[in-house]
């Protein structure tokens, strides 16, 4: 088996003692990290380094960043979203390990959606879904996990009217994200679990955490390749209960070998 997980750390600097013992604990073999809000040469590589991870970063100051860790070779590095060139923002890191093509994704928030930063997020999901269609053609084991900031249906939110307005939960975004699975990607979550109302992000305000009162939004999707090889996926809910935690948890998956 292979593991593979996906967690926004909510700035790597803040949270390393949280991300050392669950890399040591959880063991992934390849571990997709979002918003680690540095810059590439901050990136805590020796400590990570130290538990037998290989490192390959696209960071930036204070905001966004995402990197890859791997026990096993990273090859063929891409940093920034072929096909958005034009992005400053540091959203998106591609490599391929042990035979598959991996991304860690960390998509536009979009909210206020009144302003330049909800067509921000949707003309950033029209290139992720181009490049998703290019992967599949090449017929690799993909898989893009991520903060997709997307809540795909109501039963991935602890209050859908109350959230009827925000960005992650507006019908553009969400018809975007299943242009994605239509196109012939599994959510591997979704695939092995119906219940709804299981979360992957709490809010810090307002109690949301020991009230459970989440939102499903960080997704791994997987090519038919990855896909035929899916074993179990699973939420971690371990590390939100961490002093000073992340408000994400990470989310993980095995493929067979």
């Amino acid at each position: 088996m292979i593991k593979i997980a996906t967690w926004n750390v909510n700035s790597i600097k803040a949270r390393l003692p949280h991300v050392l013992e669950w890399l040591s604990e959880a063991a992934p073999d390849i571990a997709l990290l979002q918003e680690i809000k540095t810059v590439d040469e901050k990136f805590p590589e020796l400590e990570i380094g130290d538990l037998g991870y290989n490192i390959a970063v696209h960071g930036q100051k204070s905001y966004n960043g995402v990197a890859i860790l791997s026990k096993r070779p990273i090859d063929d590095v891409t940093r920034g979203l072929p096909g958005n060139e034009e992005d400053e923002q540091a959203r998106y890191i591609e490599a391929e390990i042990a035979g598959i093509r991996v991304a860690s994704i960390y998509l536009p928030n979009g909210n206020p959606v009144d302003s330049e930063k909800f067509p921000y997020k949707l003309n950033w999901m029209k290139h992720l879904t181009a490049h998703a269609r290019k992967l599949l053609a090449s017929e690799e084991t993909v898989v893009l996990g991520g903060d997709y900031n997307i809540i795909p249906a109501d039963g991935d939110v602890y209050d859908p009217e109350g959230w009827r307005d925000d960005a992650l939960c507006q019908p553009q975004a969400r018809a975007y994200f299943r242009e994605i699975l239509n196109s012939g990607y599994t959510e591997a979550f979704r695939a092995l679990h119906a219940e709804t109302g299981l979360y992957s992000f709490w809010d810090y305000q307002k109690g949301r955490w020991p009230r459970d009162e989440g939102v499903r939004i960080d997704h791994l999707l997987l090519s038919p390749e990855a896909a035929d090889r899916l074993d179990a996926c699973e939420i971690d809910r371990a590390p939100r209960d961490k002093t000073k935690a992340s408000d994400h948890t990470p989310v993980w998956c095995t493929l067979s070998e």
